[in-house]
């Protein structure tokens, strides 16, 4: 077993390199972490409620020698809702169209079915390299490490899966995140850059902004409502009559619920929790968009939206 951990720099090759990486895993197996730390910047949601990423964000790494586009897919699970599935057929086609495959595994859980099951997925997946990455290894001692990359090793010897590496890595410590790319790298097709030296992600705004009020919005009640919350930005508009030099931006956007009931988890007594929602989205808004913004935030009902087809394509899934 190859377990990789930094060392000496190995002499750089000058031929440029661009291509696509996907991070598959369970729910809250540390993928939006990683992909945040490897483009430096807020790209993905994150939250340590499972299966909140709900689009495909690509995060973009401009490297000297390399543009790698981290693909980050909701986690591959066994669907319980219709929701669940569409989920999964958008993170299906994602693994035979790109370079490389990270499988993240969190060091601080044993494996389960939940692994194995994706693990099988990945078996069927044969010309695309595999990396294993052990994540969140700041949450455990050297010994349960070792454990859980042997553990990961024996997984990939019994289903056949060949890890073109493995790799223990702590994004929120900023732990080999650098090495990772470093190994991701040599996987890609030679060629020039795909996106603009300046692009993070190429989400369009208003996703990102959906997704920055949800994270928002999940904060305080994830135990009550997981998965019941979806937003969808309604407009978003520059105010008019304002001078160049203090611009405004409006954004109306609506936060769904599925029943009548979860609508006073999510605006709080006397609207507090809602407000606090607002307050702490728009900072992390104005942060993305480089300008400041007024948000208007309406909370609906849109009953059972998570299992009915006409409601998901209406919220974008």
């Amino acid at each position: 077993m190859s377990v990789r951990t930094q060392s000496s720099e190995e002499p750089a090759e000058a031929v440029h390199r661009a291509g696509f990486a996907c991070f598959v895993g369970r729910p809250n197996a540390g993928k939006s972490t990683l992909t945040n730390a490897l483009v430096g910047q807020k790209v993905a949601i994150t939250s340590n409620r499972p299966q909140t990423t709900r689009h495909t964000v690509r995060g973009i790494v401009h490297r000297e020698d390399a543009q790698l586009i981290l693909v980050d897919t909701p986690g591959l699970h066994k669907p319980r809702t219709l929701l669940g599935e569409r989920l999964n057929d958008v993170v299906r086609p994602t693994g035979a169209e790109v370079d490389v495959i990270g499988f993240c595994l969190p060091a601080n859980e044993k494996l389960g079915p939940g692994d194995r099951f994706i693990a099988k997925e990945l078996a069927g997946i044969k010309k695309t390299p595999k990396i294993a990455i052990v994540t969140k290894t700041d949450l455990v001692d050297s010994k349960a490490l070792a454990e859980q990359l042997i553990a990961v090793d024996q997984l990939g010897k019994e289903l056949g899966i060949t890890w073109a590496e493995i790799v223990p890595v702590s994004a929120t410590a900023n732990q080999q995140v650098d090495l990772l790319a470093d190994l991701l790298t040599p996987m890609l097709p030679e060629g020039p850059a795909l996106y603009p030296e300046g692009d993070l992600t190429d989400e369009p705004e208003q996703v990102m902004v959906a997704e920055l009020i949800r994270e928002a919005a999940l904060e305080g009640v994830r135990d009550e409502l997981p998965h019941s919350i979806a937003v969808v930005v309604e407009e978003m508009l520059p105010r008019e009559d304002r001078p160049a030099d203090k611009p405004l931006l409006d954004i109306h956007a609506n936060v769904y619920i599925e029943r009548p009931s979860q609508k006073g988890i999510i605006i709080g007594p006397k609207g507090k929790r809602l407000k606090d929602v607002g307050i702490k989205s728009r900072k992390q808004i104005e942060a993305l968009l480089g300008t400041p913004v007024f948000l208007d935030l309406h909370v609906k009902v849109a009953k059972d939206w998570q299992r009915d087809p006409k409601q998901l394509r209406r919220l974008g899934f």
